[in-house]
Parts: C-alpha cells; sequence; structure tokens
C-alpha cells in the first residue's frame, strides 16, 4: 500500500496575524520537504510583512503584521513562492548519531511498550534503532527535535499522565513521533533510554545538537558506555 502523497498547498488562517499552510494531512516524507523547502526559500528572501515561521510535520505557520498585510495579500504573495518549490535545492543532511543506553531506570517504560506491541524488550530496541530519523521540526522546549520515521509497530500514545520530571537525554515515543528531551521538564512521552549527549546547550555557537532537516540514528549502548560518555563530556567542559 502507498503512503499518502503531499496534497496540493492548503491555506488556512490560524488567527487575526497568522497564516497556516498545509501540504496534506498525513506525516510524509514528500510533505515535510515540501515545508522545509519554503521555509528555506522564506528564509533566503524574507517577506517584510513575515515575522516568524513556525514550521511542522506537513504544514508551516506564518505570523504576519496584520497592519501592514491581509491574509488574502500574504497568501497571494506566498502562491509565488510555491511556484518556485520545485527550483529549490536543499542541501546534503547532515547524519547525527546519538547513543541511547534503553530500559530498565533510563527507558521506564520500555517493557510496558513492548509488551503492548508483543515484542521483546530487545526487539522493541532493534527496531527504534534500525531507522535514519528526519528532523521536521524543533518546539516544546528549546532544542527539542521531533523526528519522523518511527516505524508503526512502535507506534504508542502519550502517557494518560505526564510525569512532573522528565530527566535530560531521554529518549521517548508518543504516537507517530520520537525525540529526545533537551533538559529535565514535565513530560508525557513513553520514555524507553537516555543519552548522555548534551542535546542542548546555550553556551554552544549553534545551541541545538539537531536542527531541522538533520537525520538521526539512534545507536544502543551499555550503562557502563553511558558513564564513559558522561565523563568524557564533563572532562571536555571542564578543558574548555
Amino acid at each position: 500500500m502507498r503512503p499518502p502523497q503531499a496534497g496540493p498547498a492548503r491555506f488556512q488562517p490560524s488567527s487575526d496575524q497568522s497564516l497556516l499552510i498545509y501540504f496534506g494531512e498525513a506525516m510524509t516524507p514528500e510533505a515535510g520537504e515540501r515545508v522545509l523547502k519554503l521555509l528555506r526559500l522564506l528564509e533566503s528572501e524574507p517577506l517584510g510583512t513575515v515575522r516568524n515561521l513556525h514550521p511542522a510535520y506537513a504544514s508551516l505557520l506564518i505570523i504576519f503584521d496584520p497592519l501592514k498585510t491581509s491574509h488574502a495579500e500574504l497568501e497571494s504573495a506566498l502562491r509565488k513562492y510555491l511556484d518556485r518549490l520545485d527550483t529549490v535545492r536543499l542541501p546534503e543532511p547532515r547524519l547525527v548519531e546519538i547513543p541511547v543506553c534503553y530500559g530498565e531506570d533510563f527507558g521506564p517504560d520500555l517493557a510496558g511498550l513492548a509488551e503492548l506491541h508483543n515484542l521483546t524488550p530487545e526487539q522493541a530496541i532493534n527496531a527504534h534503532a534500525a531507522p535514519i530519523y528526519t528532523v521536521s521540526f524543533l518546539g516544546f522546549v528549546p532544542g527539542f527535535a521531533y523526528l519522523a520515521g518511527l516505524p508503526t509497530t512502535l507506534e504508542t500514545p502519550r502517557l494518560s499522565a505526564p510525569r512532573r520530571q522528565v530527566p535530560a537525554g531521554s529518549v521517548g515515543i508518543a504516537g507517530q513521533q520520537t525525540g529526545v528531551y533537551p533538559c529535565a521538564t514535565p513530560g508525557g512521552w513513553q520514555l524507553i533510554g537516555r543519552t548522555p549527549l548534551k542535546i542542548f546547550r546555550a553556551d554552544r555557537p549553534e545551541m541545538s545538537l539537531l536542527a531541522i532537516g538533520d537525520r538521526v540514528r539512534f545507536t544502543p549502548i551499555s550503562r557502563e558506555r553511558f558513564a564513559d560518555v558522561s565523563r568524557e563530556r564533563s572532562e571536555n567542559l571542564d578543558r574548555a
């Protein structure tokens, strides 16, 4: 069965100063690519009336100055950009490898998630680590990357009640999504592991480890390797 394709762009006012452009209703690679192309085009050739851009899996939310333009005028201007999407060439994406220690206290929901899908924990780990994911957008908290490409065998609803505190580096699943919590925060995703990498650091020129369009591969590691990477990171920070 073929996956749903990205349909023609659909415009929808979202507020008195925002306009949504949809490229379909499903999380597909085609829709994500069109969102990214329009985002890059608007970043390189900005419209003076646009204040901010907020990409998602299959849509782009555009915040504009309502004193300078209207929904209809902005839509007319944006349709000219859409006519040029096929000319946009995206750079070769980076591949970022993220080591993850799965299960036990690092991934307290792994066993239950695996059981829900009639998998062993090891099978669930292998399924999660097999794909190369795409960073579709960042949000929720600084540096939180929403990753597309989760196998359907692992799609799992959020927790019925969110945790008050999710440790930084926790790797989670929610619906069709997976991602890494960049900092300690409340959250309701199913936690299956944790990475020793620092996903967000305000002292780096590029504060977020991940950017829109990046590819991500998760690599299972042992608790011993987790401790080694954490120690190496601390030593490097001390020398910086």
